[in-house]
């Protein structure tokens, strides 16, 4: 990988997302090489994927380079790869670039969808996970539209006109109060030969309420917010199949859609060689020790998403959210130096800082440890949030004027078709 050999000890880090750039820079100025390897080259700001898919911001404000974010720290390598394997008997890493020795690894490699072992849901719907899965929602939604001014098949047309959106947490009730404001603020101008009022939203939850993790009032709110947008909420039905055309449930309720969501779980993202099962969970997260240690190793670490950090409040593990990503991933780089230096390293103790959804224009739901608030605050509040977590200036800048302008204009100008995209139909 043509990293400089050095006198200070290696940390590895698997992930460029929040855990594994957090706990970079807390690094930085160490007495130690840290080398970050990721398949992408930049950071993404997964909260706001979903404004991707719908039109509201470009991919390119949402992501960040890596190289940048760290590019006046001169211990630090940023390595473009593919983890295949980890050898935690050498401390090797093996990558479709080649391998790497350790003294130190941090697995941040963060989650990704959960079909639950369902092959056809998951060859036909479609995930929101990345910034390429966002676009080609983005480019299937338009293309929807266009294929439905050229039908004369009534049934058609209104498959290609209706959304299933499959989970009720942050993503899929995000995700449906946008697309609900697309189908009332910008369809109907852009297609005025087209009945853009037959369009159908539907998010469907397994369990009896929306956002299950935030308060009963917010859930509650939030169910109202999508109602009063036309969203149709439907509790207790659990997706079983999707044949492409078809989604059908463990009730009586069918649903004709030609674009189904998949935002009903996530698991871990887990890499050849750190997937067994004394140390993995069922979600196929690594159990983590009070310092972030996986279970069974001194010099092997996992943070964010991948980590099963069990605690008396989150018996299954913290949150998988940006919060105890960040958290971790700073309180980590505190003890890779305590251990470095033959100190105890302290335990880490979660700081909840609350839990937020949008369900649209000036609507939001905002649960704090002390407080919780709905609608305008909410909303401004969940914008100033989002915004100070994002990286980069220019990317605040760009986010903000863009918010500004769909607030005044009512619109979304990024509804581009950039790379077409296809599905491929059960025959």
């Amino acid at each position: 990988m043509n990293i400089p050999l050095t006198s200070d000890p290696r940390v590895i880090i698997i992930g460029g997302g929040f855990a594994g750039v957090s706990l970079a820079k807390k690094l930085s100025k160490q007495e130690v090489q840290v080398v970050l390897l990721d398949k992408n080259n930049y950071h993404t700001f997964q909260p706001l994927l979903y404004q991707v898919s719908t039109g509201g911001l470009e991919p390119d404000s949402i992501a960040y380079p890596i190289r940048k974010i760290l590019k006046d720290f001169p211990n630090f390598h940023f390595r473009l790869a593919n983890v295949e394997e980890i050898n935690t008997v050498e401390n090797k890493v093996l990558t479709d670039i080649g391998k790497l020795k350790f003294d130190y690894l941090v697995i941040a490699s963060g989650a990704e969808t959960n079909y639950f072992g369902n092959s056809e849901i998951e060859k036909h719907s479609m995930a929101m996970k990345t910034i390429p899965e966002s676009l080609n929602l983005r480019s299937l939604i338009l293309e929807n539209f266009e294929e439905a001014l050229l039908t004369s098949d009534l049934n058609e047309r209104n498959s290609l006109m209706n959304f299933v959106i499959v989970g009720g947490g942050p993503t899929g009730v995000e995700l449906a109060g946008a697309l609900a404001e697309i189908k009332k603020g910008i369809l109907p101008k852009d297609y005025p030969d087209l009945d853009t009022r037959l369009a159908q939203i539907h998010i469907i939850q397994s369990s009896d309420c929306i956002l299950k993790g935030m308060s009963d009032k917010a859930s509650e709110k939030a169910e109202d917010f999508l109602e009063k947008l036309g969203v149709n909420v439907w509790k207790n039905v659990r997706v079983i199949n999707y044949d492409g055309k078809t989604v059908t449930t463990n009730t009586d309720l069918t649903f004709e859609t030609a674009t189904l969501v998949w935002a009903a779980g996530v698991k871990g993202a887990a890499i050849k060689g750190m997937d067994a099962g004394e140390f993995v969970t069922k979600g196929e997260r690594l159990l983590v020790n009070e310092f972030n240690q996986v279970k069974g190793f001194n010099n092997v670490f996992a943070i964010g998403d991948i980590a099963c950090m069990a605690t008396e409040e989150f018996p299954n593990g913290l949150p998988m959210m940006a919060q105890p990503a960040i958290q971790q991933g700073k309180q980590l780089g505190e003890n890779m130096v305590r251990l470095i230096e033959e100190k105890p390293m302290q335990p880490f103790v979660y700081k909840d800082k609350g839990v937020m959804a949008t369900i649209g224009r000036n609507k939001a739901v905002v649960d704090l440890p002390k407080f919780k608030f709905q609608g305008v605050f909410a909303w401004y509040v969940w914008m100033f949030v989002h915004l100070f977590f994002l990286i980069g200036f220019r990317n605040r800048m760009v986010v903000f004027i863009n918010w500004v302008y769909n607030y005044i204009r009512f619109d979304r100008e990024a509804r581009l078709i950039i790379r077409p995209f296809k599905k491929k139909l059960k025959s």
